[in-house]
């Protein structure tokens, strides 16, 4: 097991990584958070049926209140979150409670969210389940949906640590493998040239992976989140580039219905499209023929899905967190590496979607 050191403003924390890393939960509980009163865990309903009995097991004698949201997506609505926090208040939980978010990226936004607003605030726990996750689970940033917008609800709030057991990504489909593998391609994008290049030589297919490559994989993310949010926690400037691919993946998810493309296979395509957006702005030198091929020899399609309209998917980018009076401050690459803040005027994009769509 690895310890990866996040520090934030706010807080310092560590990622353990590696197999049988939900071993240190409970000693970590009794040791590091002397006094806690209960603990609530926060799970979805597939990986509740398939890796709940086996955490239970690693955290006897505790006894853990079980609040099961739906999967994916459909677990961070305001029903949902509302309906959590009654369970918290029916079992009495107090300001010494501990939250244990169990699961992908979608749990971990809605309890990581919980903990920050019930009772102004409680202590939690992040345990993901995914290769996605490795990236939602570091830099305290939870939310839930709103039909107008993704993440529009939520907050900045650290947890106390992450346990990232390799072993729960065992019982990964190849879908969510795709959608978790496109986190570790925009983080070798925005900050690691020789990281990207050493993906596009070595990574032929993501179900052939060995744990070895895929924990070094995962590490190097984590550890590239970690320095980008250890300077700009609040995303004040920096912190921003994390979401290269996003504005337009996170439109495409609102428009299709959340839960109809996973995050990472909509961040796929919003990578694509902005790379073509790089190459147009910047002139760089960047091979995007040679991404497309490998990115889908991956298994990904990179085109926007057909009954998606430009229109649709400007006015969704357009009520974006980062979209700022009619301009789109959308994450650009000068190279592999090098991301930068470019504010999109709406008749830019529109032209530029409008190419991209044919």
């Amino acid at each position: 097991m690895e310890s990866i050191s996040i520090e934030t403003q706010s807080k310092s924390y560590h990622v353990f990584l590696g197999s049988g890393s939900a071993n240190e939960i409970a000693p970590f509980l009794q040791k590091e958070l002397k006094g806690f009163s209960k603990v609530m865990i926060i799970t979805d309903e597939t990986v509740g049926e398939i890796l709940l009995s086996f955490l239970l097991n690693k955290l006897n004698p505790l006894t853990p209140i079980i609040f099961q949201a739906p999967s994916g997506e459909a677990c961070k609505t305001f029903e949902v979150y509302y309906s959590a926090i009654s369970e918290a208040l029916k079992n009495n939980l107090d300001r010494k409670s501990v939250i244990l978010a169990f699961g992908g990226g979608a749990v971990g936004d809605l309890a990581g969210f919980v903990a920050a607003t019930y009772m102004r605030g409680i202590a939690f726990i992040q345990i993901p389940t995914t290769i996605l996750a490795h990236d939602s689970s570091v830099g305290g940033k939870v939310a839930v949906n709103h039909p107008l917008g993704k993440n529009m609800i939520g907050a900045f709030y650290q947890p106390e640590a992450v346990f990232y057991d390799l072993d729960f990504l065992k019982t990964l489909s190849p879908k969510e493998i795709r959608s978790g593998f496109a986190e570790i391609i925009k983080h070798a994008l925005i900050q690691d040239k020789e990281f990207y290049q050493w993906l596009l030589s070595n990574v032929k297919d993501l179900s052939s992976l060995k744990e070895e490559e895929l924990a070094n994989c995962l590490k190097k993310g984590i550890k590239i989140k970690g320095r980008i949010v250890a300077q700009d926690e609040r995303e004040n400037g920096l912190r921003a580039v994390l979401n290269f691919g996003h504005t337009l993946g996170h439109a495409i998810e609102s428009e299709l219905g959340y839960g109809k493309i996973t995050h990472g296979e909509a961040v796929m395509i919003g990578m694509a499209f902005a790379l073509e957006l790089s190459m147009k702005h910047f002139k760089t030198d960047f091979n995007l023929a040679e991404f497309r091929a490998w990115a889908e020899k991956l298994g990904y399609q990179l085109e926007v899905p057909a009954q998606l309209t430009v229109e649709g998917l400007l006015e969704k980018m357009l009520h974006d967190k980062k979209s700022v009076e009619g301009t789109v401050n959308f994450i650009l690459l000068e190279d592999v590496g090098k991301p930068v803040i470019v504010p999109l005027s709406e008749e830019e994009l529109r032209e530029q979607l409008v190419g991209f769509k044919q």
